[in-house]
Formats: structure tokens, C-alpha cells, sequence
């Protein structure tokens, strides 16, 4: 006998699923209503901006409108990909990028892991609000402090280079110094953050693990080993996914603010390029062009990476 899903149990009519829906929001709006501004600002600043897209397919002139103006096609992104400048700005890009994950993202894992075997709370709480200090200083305030510790004349640095027999070094101005400045000011200022977000994960580890090792003898850096690192990989996996996916959507605020006419040739990336492009000198379109085709890459990178991360660890973002 052949049954007719309408006269299943399990069978709802349209209208019934709408009614039972609007149900459940009139039911929970307030949690709607919270939910409401995210959906505004994320209209207003993320996606009505996408209108503008187009720009990068088209000659774009303010007085002709978007609409109006002349569409070109991919004229744009071959003009950039054939000037004279692309391979040093990727090379700068993927360079600084790379150097700042290899050597800024395991620091917050190391500490969070020795903060949290520490036993004096006092102690470790101090030092949780030392490391975590930088983090609420501003941009350009932290470049700002830069050019005073590494002036020539009157930074402490070159003052403590030059009473150890040595001669003053212009950090600031050398092309040889953008890189290294830029990552170790990069890790001084994020590792706290990232640290409070592995401390989190390690508070979430279960006790008996700990228990069960001492008991089997297991030292304290087989504890860590075994126990902790295994306890906290999701964290890792997916705070390395989403480093992996911004990896060329570096900071533009610093790299701009250290960038000068002498170290040009390694501080000149993508972001600073869309800006001098764009914004000095007017060309709204190529600009664009070099905007999409940065956010191109960084999707198909995070979309590469989370399906890596998902075969291999099990763990992912979607």
C-alpha cells in the first residue's frame, strides 16, 4: 500500500512551517533584536559596499558615475599584473606575512601553556596583565614609541649601542630593518590577546587527564606534551586557519605609518600600494582591481587551508 506523504505525521503544509517560524520569532524577538544591529552594520559596511566592485571592470570617472563609465574588462587587473612593481610588492607581502606567523603565532601557545603551569596566582597574573598591556595601545601611538627608543640621536637603543663601542644604527630608515622591527613590534603587541584565547582553551582541560599522568609518572613536560597541545589543537588549528586565510591582508595602519622614502623597497605591500594608488594618486579603478584581487586570494586561501585543516585534524570552520 503507497502512503501519501500528506497524510503523514511528519508532513507540514507550507503555510503551517511559516506559521510555526514566525511563531518561534515572535516568541524569542528579543534575541532577534539583539541580533539586528550585527545584520545592519554588516549590510551597511560589508556587503552595499560590493556595489562598488564594478569599479575595477570599468574606467571609473566620478563625474560619468559607476554606471556610467566605461567598462574596460580586466584591463586593469593585466595592467598590474604586468607592471613593473608586482613581483617586489607580492614578494613583500607573502615575505612579511610569513615571517610574522612563523615567528608570532607559536609565541602565545608557548606562554599560554608556561602561565599555566605556573602555580603562584599573583605572579601569574601580573604577568598576564604585562604581556596583555600592549595590546590597548594604538597604532600609531606603538610607532610613534618606535621612533623615540630607535632615533639615532636621543633613542635609548643607539644610546646603549653606543657606550657597548658600537655606532648608531638608523632602524627606522634602513630597508634591511622594516621586517624585523615590524614583527617583533607585531608580537610585543599581540601575544597577550592571543594568549588570554589559549589560556581559555586550557582552563577547559579536564584534571583527571593531569591526575591519571602523575599517576602513571609522567613528567611535567609529558603532561604538556600528551595532555595540554592535544587538549587545545582545535583552538590552534582554527586561529591558523584564519591566520592563513588573512595572510595577504597584512596591516596596512603600521606598515604605512613606518614606511618612508629609504625603506620603500621592502615596505611597499599590497595594502600601502592600494592606498598610494588609490587615494594619492586618483586611480580609483586600478586601485579596485588590486583591492579584489587581494580579497580573491585570501578566500581561495582560507577555503584551501579549512579543507587541509578538515581532512587532516577533523577540525575546521565550516
Amino acid at each position: 500500500m503507497r502512503v501519501n506523504p500528506k497524510d503523514s505525521a511528519s508532513y507540514q503544509p507550507g503555510s503551517q512551517v511559516k506559521r510555526k517560524t514566525w511563531a518561534r520569532v515572535k516568541r524569542d524577538y528579543e534575541l532577534y533584536l539583539f541580533l539586528l544591529p550585527i545584520i545592519i552594520i554588516y549590510a551597511v559596511f560589508k556587503y552595499y559596499p560590493m556595489y562598488g566592485v564594478q569599479i575595477a571592470f570599468k574606467d571609473f570617472s566620478p563625474s560619468q558615475g559607476i554606471w556610467g563609465s566605461d567598462w574596460v574588462g580586466f584591463q586593469h587587473f593585466i595592467d598590474f599584473f604586468d607592471s613593473y612593481n608586482f613581483w617586489s610588492i607580492i614578494t613583500n607581502t607573502l615575505s612579511l606575512s610569513f615571517l610574522s606567523l612563523l615567528f608570532g603565532f607559536p609565541v602565545p601557545i608557548i606562554i599560554a601553556i608556561m602561565l599555566n603551569q605556573m602555580l603562584g596566582k599573583r605572579y601569574k597574573k601580573f604577568i598576564q596583565t604585562v604581556i596583555y598591556a600592549p595590546h590597548f595601545i594604538s597604532t600609531v601611538v606603538l610607532v610613534g614609541m618606535l621612533h623615540v627608543f630607535l632615533s639615532p640621536n636621543s633613542g635609548l637603543v643607539n644610546h646603549l649601542i653606543t657606550w657597548l663601542g658600537g655606532d648608531p644604527v638608523l632602524f627606522m630608515a634602513d630597508e634591511g630593518w622594516f621586517r624585523p622591527l615590524y614583527i617583533l613590534s607585531g608580537i610585543w603587541q599581540e601575544t597577550g590577546f592571543a594568549t588570554i584565547i589559549y589560556l581559555a582553551a586550557l582552563a577547559g582541560v579536564n584534571p583527571e587527564l593531569h591526575e591519571a599522568a602523575i599517576m602513571d609518572g609522567a613528567s611535567k613536560w609529558k603532561r604538556v606534551w600528551y595532555v595540554d597541545i592535544p587538549s587545545i589543537l582545535p583552538t590552534i588549528v582554527i586561529l591558523l586557519i584564519l591566520a592563513l586565510g588573512n595572510i595577504m591582508s597584512i596591516g596596512f595602519e603600521k606598515a604605512f605609518l613606518m614606511q618612508n622614502d629609504l625603506n620603500y623597497a621592502t615596505s611597499n605591500i599590497l595594502p600601502t600600494y592600494v592606498y598610494e594608488m588609490g587615494i594619492q594618486k586618483a586611480q580609483y579603478s586600478f586601485s579596485t582591481a588590486v583591492g579584489l584581487f587581494n580579497s580573491v586570494i585570501n578566500i581561495i586561501l582560507i577555503v584551501t587551508v579549512n579543507r587541509i585543516a578538515k581532512r587532516l585534524t577533523e577540525t575546521s570552520l565550516w
